[in-house]
């Protein structure tokens, strides 16, 4: 989306905001014992607490308020009462939703409890990535060369990316242009970060898998290679300096 006036931008803040919130108290609210359909309805009533609707659920008809994956699953996991959280869950949380024609989406993987199963360099990787990777967004900025950094880096470290899942332009829908802003470089996109636009800028971290496979139920994907992904995710507003991050207060950085 492309912010031309004032009231454009406070709508987007405001969205944002509550996104945020979302991610952060749903994080809080997660326990040892509890089901992800909980979890999600738990998020679900402070959406509406705010007036705000579920981006999913309202543009694709999605099972839940949030989506809600755990361990091998590498995104839309659907919340379950059947799925129960347990000790050293990796966990990770997408929170998009509408308010008054406004769109805004984040998310963040976290381990549950102790790091029993030792994700949390997995997890780290993935936060530390995506800073470095917003940090370096200005209006000009080829997309590629953002992808470029997020492969680079992830190899620095041991790690894969996801190539088939992406950030994206955000605001006015829940997906806009650019549709594509991948975590690895195609060189033959010239396509640059445009001043005065909001963008979702979100990591897709693995540890042996590079393409994101749908199960039977429609929805949830996992890594073609098994193993382990993470996912880090911010809203922000491309400026002609450092960028204006929306949903900062989700506390992913934290």
């Amino acid at each position: 989306m492309s912010i031309t006036k004032e009231s454009e931008l406070i709508g987007m803040k405001k969205v944002s905001e509550v996104v945020a919130t979302t991610l952060k108290l749903m994080r809080e609210y997660a326990k040892v014992g509890m089901s992800t359909k909980e979890l999600d309805e738990y998020g679900g009533e402070i959406l509406k607490s705010y007036g705000a609707n579920s981006a999913p659920f309202k543009t694709y008809g999605f099972p839940g308020y949030s989506c809600i994956s755990t361990n091998g699953e590498v995104a839309h996991g659907i919340p379950s009462e059947k799925k129960i959280l347990k000790e050293g869950d990796l966990v990770n949380i997408d929170v998009s939703a509408e308010l008054n024609g406004f769109w805004s989406d984040n998310g963040g993987s976290f381990v549950l409890g102790e790091d029993i199963n030792n994700y949390q360099p997995l997890v780290d990787a993935s936060k530390n990535i995506l800073h470095k990777a917003i940090h370096k967004i200005r209006g000009g900025v080829k997309i590629s060369e953002i992808g470029y950094l997020i492969e680079t880096e992830a190899k620095k470290f041991g790690y894969k990316v996801i190539k088939n899942l992406a950030g994206h332009g955000v605001g006015r829908s829940l997906h806009e242009e650019p549709e594509n802003i991948l975590n690895y470089r195609v060189k033959t996109n010239r396509e640059r970060f445009k001043k005065n636009t909001t963008v979702a800028i979100e990591t897709f971290i693995s540890t042996k898998s590079t393409i994101a496979v749908e199960l039977k139920d429609g929805w949830t994907l996992v890594g073609n290679k098994g193993g382990y992904t993470t996912q880090h995710e911010h809203t922000i507003l491309v400026t002609g300096n450092a960028p204006i991050i929306l949903t900062e207060s989700n506390g992913i950085w934290n």
